[in-house]
C-alpha cells in the first residue's frame, strides 16, 4: 500500500464510491419504485467492498494463477444452474434468490473469463509461433480454443437474456487476445468473421432488444414506450448544464420521470444535479483508475499478471464507456451498470475484487 499506484487506486476508488452513494441517495429520495433501503444497503456493501479489496490485495499471488480454471468452471456451472433454478424478473432469469440478497452469476463471469484467459495465454507455448507449417494448429490454440471457452459463457449469459454482459464478455476476449501478442493477420480474419456474423445475430435478439436498437437510431419513434427512458435520460443530463441543479433538486429525478435511475441510468442523476463539471470529475476519477491499471499492466513482471491487469482495465473501461454512452444516447440501451456507482451487490463486489487484484499486482510486480 506504500507505492504510489496503490495509493492512487485506494483514493480514486473511494472517491467513485462516495460519488455513487451521494447519487444513489438522491435517486431514492423521492423514488416511488424503490425504497431508501437501497441506499443503506449500498452503504453497507461499500464498507464490505473496501474490506474485500484489502483482503484480496494481501492474498498470495499464486492463488489467482492456480485457481483460474476452477473459478471459470464454477462460473459456468452457476450460469447453467441459474437458467433452471434462478429468479425471473422483467422477462429475464439472471439471479439466485438467497433470501438476504440476490446473486447474479453473470457478473462473476467477468472475473472468471479474465482469469481463465490470462492463465491460458500465459501458459501457452504457441502464442508467438504462427507459421505456415503450423498455421491450423496455431490458429486453433491461439484463437479458436479460447474463443470456444468464452463462447460457452457468452451463450449462457445471452440465453438469460443479458445482451449487455454477453457483449462485455466478447469485448474482454478481443482485447486480451490482441494484448497476448497474436499475429495481426489471423486476428484480422477473426474480427472480420465476427463482423460478418452481426447481421445473423440480429435474428437471435428478443423483440425488446431489437426495439432498443431501433429507438437508439430514433428515440422519438416510440417516445412513450421503448424510447421513453433514453429521452428522459437525455433531458436530465442536458438540463444539468454546466453546474447542475443541485443535490436533490433534479426535476427529472425527483419527479420520477426517469426510470431505473438507481441502476443503469444513475449517471443521468449525476449529470442533472451536478452538471457538466460534476460528470467530468467522475470521468476523471475513472480515467485515473484506468490509467493506473495500464501502468500496472506495463510494469508487472510476469505474463499472467500482465494479462490479468489488461483484462481488469478492459472491463472497467468498457462498462464506463457503454453505460455513459447509453445514458446520453450515443449507444443502444443494453443494461450495463456504472462500476461502483449503480446499485447492484454482485457487480459492486466483483469490481471490489478486481480492484483488490490490481492492488495485489501493484505490490508484487516481480512475482513469478
Amino acid at each position: 500500500m506504500n507505492n504510489p499506484e496503490s495509493r492512487t487506486i485506494w483514493l480514486f476508488t473511494g472517491l467513485v464510491i462516495a460519488i455513487g452513494l451521494v447519487a444513489l441517495y438522491s435517486a431514492t429520495f423521492e423514488n416511488v419504485r424503490v425504497t431508501r433501503q437501497v441506499f443503506y444497503d449500498q452503504l453497507l456493501w461499500s464498507a464490505l467492498a473496501l474490506g474485500v479489496m484489502f483482503v484480496i490485495s494481501r492474498i498470495s499471488y499464486r492463488f489467482f494463477y492456480d485457481s483460474a480454471y476452477v473459478i471459470y468452471g464454477i462460473s459456468v456451472a452457476l450460469l447453467i444452474a441459474v437458467l433452471f433454478s434462478g429468479r425471473s424478473a422483467l422477462g429475464a432469469t439472471r439471479w439466485f434468490d438467497l433470501g438476504f440478497f440476490s446473486f447474479q452469476p453473470s457478473e462473476v463471469s467477468k472475473l472468471a473469463v479474465i482469469m481463465m484467459l490470462a492463465r491460458y495465454f500465459s501458459s501457452s507455448n504457441e502464442i508467438f509461433s504462427f507459421n505456415v507449417r503450423g498455421a491450423v494448429r496455431a490458429a486453433y490454440e491461439d484463437l479458436l480454443f479460447p474463443f470456444i471457452l468464452v463462447l460457452i459463457s457468452f451463450a449462457l449469459i445471452f440465453k438469460q437474456p443479458d445482451l449487455g454482459t454477453a457483449l462485455l464478455i466478447l469485448g474482454i476476449f478481443i482485447v486480451m487476445v490482441y494484448a497476448s501478442g497474436e499475429e495481426i493477420g489471423p486476428f484480422r480474419i477473426f474480427m472480420g468473421a465476427c463482423a460478418g456474423l452481426v447481421p445473423v445475430g440480429w435474428h437471435f435478439l428478443k423483440d425488446y432488444q431489437r426495439d432498443r436498437v431501433l429507438v437508439f437510431m430514433n428515440p422519438n419513434a416510440d417516445p412513450l414506450g421503448a424510447g421513453y427512458t433514453i429521452i428522459q435520460s437525455r433531458i436530465a443530463v442536458g438540463s444539468g448544464q454546466m453546474f447542475g441543479k443541485g443535490w436533490l433538486a433534479g426535476t427529472q429525478n425527483q419527479l420520477n420521470f426517469l426510470p431505473e435511475r438507481h441502476t443503469d441510468f444513475i449517471f443521468s442523476v449525476i449529470g442533472e444535479e451536478w452538471g457538466f463539471l460534476g460528470a467530468l470529475f467522475l470521468l476523471v476519477c475513472f480515467l485515473v483508475l484506468i490509467w493506473t491499471g495500464l501502468q500496472i499492466a506495463e510494469r508487472v513482471k510476469d505474463r499472467f499478471g500482465h494479462m490479468v491487469a489488461v483484462g481488469i482495465v478492459t472491463i472497467l473501461a468498457l462498462q464506463v464507456v457503454i453505460n455513459i454512452s447509453m445514458t446520453v444516447g450515443l449507444s443502444p440501451v443494453v443494461g450495463i451498470t456504472l462500476p461502483f456507482i449503480s446499485y447492484g451487490r454482485t457487480s459492486f463486489m466483483v469490481f471490489a475484487v478486481l480492484m483488490g487484484i490490481l492492488l495485489n499486482l501493484s505490490s508484487r510486480r516481480s512475482a513469478q
